[in-house]
């Protein structure tokens, strides 16, 4: 299940596609089986072939300028804020930023981390569901940060390569929660003096 190998005919040209690991399951296998990342590197795309989505990849792994695109119209359109989407960016590439300046041979850079995986989407289309997400900006700034910081902790220290799906349904549960205490002031609120 965790090994890609190339088919025998594809050579040949009978194959209609051909399996293989995404950028993340190279880079998390290399690294666990003792490759150094400058070594993985090489087997990875470009970083443009990553931006333009030339690159395999499970559902979702796809070009992020398509998904900047969307992030762009659902915004210009206000059916979405800037809140979540923003802050699971944002608190991705902070923190890999941290981990890649504190040892860049055992962690990818922040580019890597956003473009490889699922981060875009889940950023701008999953975590941003109406149902499953907070109510208020405040709520949505912590929810999307703590969406970023799981996803981070899965990727790098977990078992799996990616960990934006499971950052989502965990920050979900916290849902509820946040309603409940970051609520904001009521309009025609009577502000007691004294």
């Amino acid at each position: 299940m965790t090994s890609w190998p190339v088919p025998a005919g594809f050579s040949t040209g009978y194959t209609d596609a051909v399996t293989g690991a995404t950028p993340l399951a190279i880079v998390k296998e290399g690294l666990k089986n003792g490759e150094s990342l400058s070594q993985l590197m090489d087997k990875i795309p470009e970083t443009m072939n990553m931006f333009l989505g030339k690159m395999g990849g499970s559902i979702g792994e796809v070009s992020a300028i398509a998904l900047l695109i969307g992030l762009v119209y659902l915004l210009f359109k206000k059916i979405i804020t800037w809140h979540i989407p923003v802050s699971v960016i944002g608190s991705i590439a902070v923190f890999t930023a941290i981990l890649w300046f504190i040892n860049p041979e055992s962690n990818a850079s922040p580019v890597f981390h956003l473009l490889a995986g699922g981060v875009l989407l889940g950023a701008i289309f999953m975590a941003t569901d109406y149902v499953t997400s907070p109510m208020n900006p405040k709520a949505m700034l912590i929810y999307g940060c703590g969406i970023g910081i799981i996803t981070v902790i899965i990727r790098v220290w977990g078992a799996y390569p990616e960990g934006v799906s499971f950052a989502i349904l965990i920050m979900n549960a916290f849902v509820p929660l946040m309603n409940t205490y970051l609520k904001p002031k009521r309009f025609g609120e009577e502000v007691k003096n004294g």
